[in-house]
């Protein structure tokens, strides 16, 4: 394990130790109760800052200013190309504060730098400048109408409202860009709220969003636990929720959210996503691919391949092949020179993760490697590769959201019966075939239940591309055009001529 610490920049340092605020109404405050939580650098386990606790209260205040905002001609009235460039000012100003955000976020979330910087604040750019294409092609219809006489009809697609935004901590600035952007490109006002244990990236959105032009109280981001995220869902005057997190929580949302108003729900939840390897594939592309695809961002990916179906011919290559990939991964501190892995996010979740392996290994799975925490500074725990696995254990279904891979064994070479093995989840979010024979490719892709499935790739991450699961892993898609109608309204006007 590599434990050096470096040092971030100067301007970094400064920015995580200094006075922290939420942003109303284009003004930073403080929670209405001056109530403050630590953040810790899960690298280290060390406060770093605090922030403000908000609770039911803030998001009154939030709402009521996003709904002001929404009202006032200043952005609903705003032409659609003027959206446009503040948009592409957003992303500018992102983009000129890279190295400060992507440091920020390794601070934050403990990933390693290159991929803060490479992976999640360039492709948070990527899909701001995306989504600035979109604004002036949200256009409604005219309909041919088959009722008597002469008609005019057509639609028009309106923003559904003020959104309150729940994002996760294991891509702050990544999920936090996927859903401002299509919100903001609609005309709807936001109220961002970022996972307890990583706020310092969406304040700092929060800033750029002001120096970029956006009205006062388009943008506002409250901190805070479970208390906001509570009084968002049940809020009579939130139009919509927008989530990324686990489903459990995601259930609790859509129950608040149908007492109070019914407001739309969109939901970007769990998976345990299987990994398909047939025989004839290209051992050179498939080992690495499945590593990259558990043990990147130390696992905590909702579309991590956390369950791999390999056939008997080259199940032991695979077992072996990613097994040395683990071992040899360097894991450590964020900041340190060629890390490749971080660690979990916290104390809590490291426990979980390790709890939930050795319920594994109880069950009869076998560890090849790692099973087992690194050290006890930070939240480390070792790249794991288990077989010997049965399809009913714990550690096959459930997600773990860490660095803990399941390989199992398949004897035949019936796609319907390699699908319903693929298929044995509540999940639905992405899946991976990796074959040479891209007849056998397309048919397993017409059968595997995902919402994302990549061929001799695991995950691709274009702006372009419709995100989302099947099944218990979500409602509506993330990215590309389909993202919009998660944030306007249609309606249908009609006159006799």
């Amino acid at each position: 394990m590599n434990i050096q610490i470096t040092s971030p920049s100067a301007a970094t340092q400064q920015y995580v130790a200094r006075s922290h605020a939420m942003m109303i109404d284009g003004q930073w405050v403080q929670a209405h109760d001056g109530a403050m939580t630590d953040v810790f650098d899960p690298g280290t386990g060390k406060v770093v800052t605090s922030v403000p606790r908000g609770d039911a209260e803030d998001v009154n205040r939030a709402v009521k200013a996003a709904r002001a905002a929404f009202d006032n001609p200043a952005w609903r009235l705003m032409k659609p190309n003027e959206r446009s460039k503040l948009l592409w000012r957003f992303a500018d100003l992102i983009e000129a504060n890279t190295d400060k955000i992507a440091e920020i976020e390794t601070i934050n979330n403990g990933m390693p730098l290159a991929l803060a910087k490479a992976g999640h604040v360039s492709s948070s750019v990527d899909l701001m400048r995306y989504t600035a294409g979109w604004p002036t092609k949200l256009t409604g219809e005219t309909i041919p109408v088959s009722s008597p006489g002469e008609w005019h009809a057509y639609t028009l697609r309106e923003p559904i409202g003020v959104v309150c935004q729940i994002v996760p901590w294991n891509g702050p600035v990544l999920m936090a860009s996927w859903k401002i952007a299509p919100a903001l490109a609609t005309g709807c006002t936001v109220i961002l709220k970022p996972a307890e244990q990583t706020p310092l990236t969406a304040l700092l959105l929060a800033e750029l969003a002001l120096e970029a032009g956006f009205p006062k109280g388009v943008f506002n981001v409250v901190t805070g636990g479970a208390a906001v995220g509570s009084a968002m869902a049940s809020h009579p005057d939130v139009d919509k929720i927008a989530f990324t997190g686990s489903t459990q929580v995601g259930r609790a949302i859509v129950a608040a959210s149908a007492a109070s108003n019914l407001k739309r729900c969109s939901l970007e939840l769990g998976g345990k996503s299987p990994v398909i390897i047939f025989p004839d594939a290209d051992m050179d592309l498939a080992i690495p691919g499945v590593a990259t695809g558990i043990f990147a961002n130390s696992g905590q990916i909702c579309t991590a391949g956390s369950r791999v179906y390999a056939h008997r011919d080259v199940f032991d290559r695979i077992v072996e092949g990613v097994s040395a990939a683990a071992q040899a991964l360097n894991v450590g501190y964020g900041f340190s020179q060629g890390v490749q892995m971080g660690p979990l996010i916290s104390s809590a979740h490291l426990a979980r993760v390790s709890s939930m392996t050795d319920i594994g290994v109880k069950e009869g799975a076998s560890v090849i490697t790692g099973g087992e925490q690194i050290g006890t500074d930070g939240y480390f725990y070792k790249p794991t590769v288990l077989a010997g696995l049965r399809p009913d254990m714990s550690v096959v279904n459930d997600e773990i959201f860490g660095p803990v891979l399941s390989v199992l064994r398949y004897d035949d070479d019936d796609l319907d019966r390699i699908a319903a093995e693929a298929n044995r989840s509540v999940y639905g979010l992405a899946a991976s075939i990796w074959t040479r024979d891209f007849k056998v490719a397309h048919k397993m892709a017409a059968r595997v239940r995902a919402g994302t499935i990549g061929i001799n790739r695991h995950f691709v991450g274009d702006s372009a591309l419709p995100f989302g699961g099947f099944r218990q892993s979500g409602w509506g898609r993330e990215r590309g055009r389909d993202v919009f109608d998660s944030y306007l309204e249609t309606k249908t006007i009609a006159s006799p001529l």
